[in-house]
């Protein structure tokens, strides 16, 4: 059954309600020009494309720190920095607004960006070997990390109180922001010449515009709520969350706790589903293509060409849910763990035999790691929030967050030891 469309919206039941009926107050209003389909989109795409800028920069870091294992340590600081701020969100956002939170995560991205255009500018200046710039880069990589957290939990809460088709938005942009930021990093690689200099001015053009982005996201996010659409499905969330507290009075604020806890018990499995496929995904990805495989005839253009591959497949994968949603959560769930086969499946590609160990195998590998993950990924996304009542969808979003960055942070630190 494929994830509804803008009919959706009309619809007299409350989205999320875990299969209670309510009638609506009244009529959804049009998504016009599907401006917030767009919206959601794009800021999807905002809140992972400075991750993806600083991995896919992965040459241009490579040659001004070549002793160091660049986006191994990029995917260990990011992801625990992002699951540490990630449990400070889930047990402080009811005491914070989430377009504060979203807002200054937004701002945050933008500034950790400008840090290696700037920092390149007025203290390294192409210069090889100067590591005090690495730190200064794996703190802004940090910093990314803090507003991560800040900025998907709400983005994918808002999502969850809205139609799937909106979910759906959000997980699509989280591709496009892979496979943008792939397409930019070779068409300014591309366009310099391929000498220390032309590394230089093409890591700045690239990160400019990766900043020109985030700025783009800011402004769409803050216009979002101001959309008819956005504005009636908040209205009933208010609603649901109004009836909730006449039928339990008193009581409604002793059981907030319990709310969380209830949460994460109805979408344990979903958030199981999603822990395995990002410990897999963030075990090969970035760290193995970038500094385990080589080609002698690419050179430092076969990880761009990998990421690439991969991202690109990661879309189609978080696209499809568009046209077909597989509903049953078990035949999912063992997708997710039928993925561990990409681990002796890789670990062939270094030490099996010839045929594995070119080019071919590895880009193939890669391109389906990225269309399971982006499926899989979109399939439990859009689900888990919508077996929760209307009230708690916001949770329950940001609850499937918190699993999702546990598996890329448990990910991120076994993709220093499996290859071992």
């Amino acid at each position: 059954m494929g994830v509804p469309g803008t009919d959706a919206e009309s619809s007299p039941l409350l989205p999320g309600d875990g299969g209670a009926s309510a009638a609506a107050p009244r009529k959804a209003p049009d998504d016009a020009f599907h401006f917030a389909y767009i919206i959601f989109f794009t800021v999807g795409l905002g809140f992972l494309l400075p991750w993806n800028a600083f991995i896919t920069a992965v040459d241009y870091f490579t040659y001004l720190y070549p002793e160091a294992s660049v986006d191994r340590v990029f995917a260990v600081v990011y992801m625990l920095v992002a699951l540490a701020s990630l449990l400070v969100v889930i047990f402080c956002s009811r005491k914070s607004d989430a377009a504060v939170r979203i807002n200054l995560g937004l701002a945050l991205f933008i500034a950790a960006l400008l840090v290696v255009p700037v920092m390149d500018l007025t203290y390294i200046k192409g210069q090889v070997g100067l590591y005090a710039g690495f730190y200064v880069t794996v703190a802004a990589v940090a910093l990314c990390g803090l507003a991560d957290a800040l900025v998907q939990g709400g983005v994918i809460g808002s999502a969850g109180e809205m139609p799937e088709r909106y979910m759906q938005a959000v997980v699509a942009g989280t591709a496009a922001s892979g496979v943008l930021i792939s397409l930019l990093r070779v068409i300014t690689k591309a366009a310099y010449t391929q000498d220390a200099d032309g590394l230089r001015s093409s890591a700045n053009i690239y990160f400019a515009v990766g900043i020109v982005i985030m700025v783009v996201c800011l402004v769409f996010y803050n216009v979002a709520h101001r959309l008819p659409v956005v504005k009636y499905y908040k209205e009933l969330k208010m609603q649901a969350v109004n009836e909730e507290k006449e039928e339990k009075g008193s009581l409604i604020e002793s059981a907030c706790s319990s709310t969380l806890w209830d949460t994460v018990g109805r979408i344990k499995w979903y958030g199981f589903g999603i822990v395995l496929i990002y410990i897999v995904t963030l075990a090969i990805f970035p760290g193995y293509i970038t500094e385990d495989v080589h080609s002698e005839l690419l050179k430092d253009w076969y990880a761009i060409i990998l990421i690439t591959g991969y991202n690109v497949f990661d879309l189609v994968g978080k696209s499809l849910t568009a046209f077909y949603l597989l509903e049953n959560a078990k035949i999912v769930i063992w997708g997710c763990v039928g993925r561990l086969l990409f681990f002796p499946l890789f670990y062939g590609c270094l030490h099996g035999p010839e045929f594995l160990r070119t080019e071919i195998p590895v880009t193939i590998l890669t391109c389906l790691l990225g269309l399971t993950n982006g499926y899989l990924t979109s399939v439990l996304m859009i689900l888990a929030p919508k077996i929760v009542q209307l009230q708690h969808a916001e949770t329950a979003g940001i609850v499937i967050v918190l699993f999702l960055v546990l598996g890329l942070a448990i990910g991120s630190i076994v993709a220093w030891f499996w290859v071992i």
